[in-house]
C-alpha cells in the first residue's frame, strides 16, 4: 500500500467538503456543518482582500485513492516569537484507519513545522476521543490540561466586534 500527501487544489474542494462532513459525522457534530462550499473555496484558495488562503489543506491517498486530510493554519507564540501550526482537523476515513495514514498526515505537518522555522505543532481534541488519544500521545504529544479552550460565536461575537472602534489603519 502507497501511502502519498499532496497539497489539495481548489478541484478539490468537493472531497474536501465531503471529508468535513464525514469528520462532523464521527464526531457527532454533523448538526454544526454550515458552510457554503463557494465561500470555503474562497476562503481556502483565493486572494481574500490581500490576505491570501486563510488556511492550508493537504490530502492523504492510500494508492491514489483520496483517503483523509489535514486543514491547518499558522499561529504564532509571543513567548516563542515564532510562529505555529495549528491543526484544525484531522481525518482518515474509516477504512482507512491503522494504515499509517493519520501518522503520515501528522508527520507531513510536523516536517512543514520545521521547516518554516515554527516553534510547535498543536491541535484539539475532543475528550471522549480517547483512540484519537491514545495514537497522539503515541507520537509523542502532550495534553495541555491546564488549558480550557475559549470561543465566541454567533450573536455573542458580533455583540463583542460592535463594541469596537476600528479605525482605517486597522486590518
Amino acid at each position: 500500500m502507497t501511502i502519498s500527501i499532496r497539497c489539495a487544489a481548489p478541484a478539490d474542494l468537493p472531497l474536501i467538503g465531503q471529508l468535513i462532513r464525514d469528520l462532523a459525522v464521527y464526531e457527532k457534530l454533523a448538526h454544526e456543518v454550515r458552510f457554503d462550499e463557494a465561500v470555503l473555496g474562497e476562503k481556502l484558495f483565493g486572494v481574500n482582500g490581500g490576505h491570501g488562503p486563510y488556511a492550508e489543506v493537504v490530502i492523504g491517498e492510500l494508492d491514489g485513492a483520496a483517503q483523509g486530510f489535514a486543514l491547518f493554519f499558522h499561529n504564532f507564540s509571543t513567548f516563542e516569537g515564532r510562529p505555529g501550526i495549528y491543526l484544525e482537523d484531522l481525518y482518515v476515513r474509516e477504512a482507512a484507519r491503522g494504515s499509517g495514514l493519520g501518522k503520515a498526515l501528522l508527520a507531513h505537518l510536523a516536517a512543514l513545522a520545521v521547516a518554516r522555522d515554527c516553534a510547535r505543532l498543536e491541535w484539539s481534541v475532543l475528550d471522549w476521543n480517547e483512540p484519537a488519544i491514545g495514537f497522539y500521545r503515541l507520537l509523542g504529544a502532550r495534553t495541555m490540561d491546564e488549558w480550557t479552550g475559549m470561543r465566541l460565536v454567533g450573536a455573542a461575537l458580533a455583540a463583542l466586534g460592535q463594541t469596537a472602534q476600528l479605525g482605517a489603519s486597522q486590518p
